[in-house]
């Protein structure tokens, strides 16, 4: 079988240009060397796509234990979920019109049904990085930054906002986080700086969580890129030609 990288490739991967996106404390170990020809020759793309798949999955997995638990979202500056734009440029306003209690009540109501959302998106990921072929691997590999961000934010934004949709939904209601919406957005449009139709709530919401999602994933596949020589299975030291 061809080898899916040639020498100077893993040479390049080897030296710290490329690395495996979302892996929490994966990559090579320091000081390793670039792998013998001999190892080079024996790399298959069966071992290539498994390696960057067991780096994916578990990067998959930490992005969503991080995020999809109490203060998640809301604890985490970098993915909070603010008020909705127009509604936050009249915030000083509404907390002089006693409405401060609701605007709070609202922020906390969003954050905790993103918190709720993103355990289910681990199942569509998952079933992505299933779907993943050879040239997806070689083009996440050899890409940018967030190259692997952008692959599964290209292939699951669609179906995962589908499925967040109606579980922030039900946790609005749960919170009654409807009704404190209508009562700030009534507010907002009463004083002139917000209209109804600028903002539906669900959507908004949805959105801010896929967005949250995807940056805490391309945290780490940065973090990877920028320091890949720290620990590594067999399998994956294997991928990145290093020798143990």
């Amino acid at each position: 079988m061809n080898t899916l990288w040639s020498r100077r490739s893993a040479s390049r991967l080897a030296a710290g240009c490329l690395g495996i996106a979302l892996a929490t404390g994966l990559g090579l170990a320091t000081g390793s060397k670039p792998a013998a020809a001999a190892g080079l020759s024996s790399l298959t793309d069966a071992d290539a796509a498994a390696g960057l798949k067991q780096a994916l999955r578990q990067g998959i997995g930490h992005a969503v234990d991080r995020l999809g638990v109490a203060g998640g979202f809301l604890d985490n500056p970098a993915v909070k979920i603010p008020l909705p734009p127009k509604l936050a440029k009249a915030e000083g306003v509404m907390r002089m019109v006693g409405l401060g209690d609701q605007a709070d009540a609202l922020v906390v109501a969003m954050n905790r049904a993103a918190e709720a959302a993103v355990p289910e998106s681990k199942a569509l990921l998952e079933k992505a990085l299933s779907q993943m072929t050879v040239a997806d691997a070689k083009q996440i590999l050899t890409g940018g930054d967030d190259a692997a961000t952008q692959y599964f934010r290209r292939v699951t934004y669609k179906p995962l906002a589908a499925k967040f949709a109606p579980i922030v939904a039900d946790e609005t209601r749960k919170v009654h986080l409807t009704q404190t919406y209508d009562a700030v957005a009534a507010k907002g449009v009463a004083l002139g700086v917000l209209k109804p139709e600028d903002s539906t709530l669900e959507a908004y919401v949805t959105g801010k969580t896929l967005d949250g999602l995807y940056l805490m994933m391309a945290e780490e596949e940065r973090a990877i890129r920028k320091d890949p020589l720290g620990q590594a299975s067999s399998l994956l030291r294997k991928v990145f030609g290093a020798a143990h």
